[in-house]
């Protein structure tokens, strides 16, 4: 049995789930052994954009169906994706406070390819944490467990019904044009607030 509160691991996760992460003092448990669930933030984040939001999904190679374990699912390249999902990132955020300070470091995770999701999202959670200069305590589940005794945050994040979450606001890009829109991804935050990421958590 977990002895920490259980968590999916997303690409560049919602806001919320950080605020989770921190609530539980970055002590927590990963679920790396359940089925690969499509339609998730698993491979899937929102940012903002002129025009409201805008959805950024990472490939994965056909054949990942619901019955392959998501430590297994292969992320495609197929298509230019990773140069996609930069531009895009420049493009909504070039000109928000810390864009640039954050720039360098996370411009590798679209230069260099990953074999595998699950791997590449750690590493991006892992810097996400890092610039909140925090030291996690993080394992991983063995096993598939349905049920379990901790905390279960697995299916806490649905993606049609997150951005509904009143969250406090902060200053985001397109405020002149857009209402604030919660539960952005991480990155909407950190490029916006910088170092105060962490205690507007």
């Amino acid at each position: 049995m977990q002895s920490s509160a259980i968590f999916p691991l997303f690409y560049l996760p919602p806001v919320s789930y950080f605020t989770a992460l921190k609530a539980e003092n970055f002590e927590f448990t990963i679920e790396k052994h359940e089925h690969f669930p499509k339609q998730t933030f698993r491979n899937r984040a929102t940012i903002s954009s002129p025009d409201g939001t805008l959805d950024l999904t990472v490939p994965v190679n056909k054949g990942s169906k619901n019955h392959t374990p998501y430590k297994d699912v292969k992320i495609s390249y197929d298509a230019k994706w990773q140069r996609l999902h930069w531009l895009s990132l420049q493009t909504c955020y070039r000109s928000s406070a810390y864009f640039e300070y954050y720039e360098d470091g996370l411009v590798s995770f679209y230069e260099k390819k990953y074999d595998f999701l699950f791997d590449y999202n750690l590493e991006l959670l892992n810097w996400f944490i890092k610039q909140m200069k925090v030291n996690p305590s993080i394992t991983f589940t063995q096993e598939f467990e349905k049920e379990i005794a901790s905390v279960d945050f697995r299916n806490q994040f649905d993606k049609k019904t997150i951005h509904q979450t009143q969250t406090k606001s902060y200053f985001q890009v397109f405020s002149d044009r857009n209402q604030f829109i919660p539960n952005l991804s991480i990155v909407d935050l950190l490029f916006n607030q910088g170092p105060q990421t962490k205690s507007y958590l």
